[in-house]
């Protein structure tokens, strides 16, 4: 189901306007990155739009620009963290199915260590 299009402010909207703390890295016109307070690996970033796109599922043809600038400072995060040359991975999750938990699009940046299989290849119990 494709999620609404109204946005609300979440708590990425408040990092981003600097109301709540965090661990930022990096911060433009288009999109912000800090680390995630709870890393699955050494390395855990998010880059989130700082306009509110509730998820991949909204993203409209205005919003590309932020989308690519997405992917080029994942690059050099990763290349500043070092984990460039052994490889990393970048997840967006969308929707319940998708396990996506905060209402505002993000990219997840997890390297450090070998991030495992894609895929669980059995289903959760």
């Amino acid at each position: 189901m494709r999620s609404s299009n109204v946005a609300t402010e979440t708590l990425f909207s408040k990092i981003i306007s600097k109301e709540l703390p965090s661990d930022m890295l990096y911060q433009d016109e288009l999109v912000t990155a800090f680390r995630d307070i709870s890393p699955a690996r050494p390395t855990h970033i998010l880059i989130v739009p700082n306009e509110p796109i509730p998820s991949s599922a909204d993203v409209n043809p205005e919003h590309e620009a932020a989308m690519g600038r997405m992917h080029t400072v994942a690059r050099k995060l990763a290349e500043d963290e070092g984990i460039a040359a052994d490889g990393y991975r970048l997840i967006i999750n969308c929707g319940e199915h998708g396990r996506q938990e905060v209402p505002h699009l993000h990219m997840h940046l997890l390297g450090g260590e070998d991030v495992g299989p894609m895929l669980m290849r059995n289903k959760p119990a």
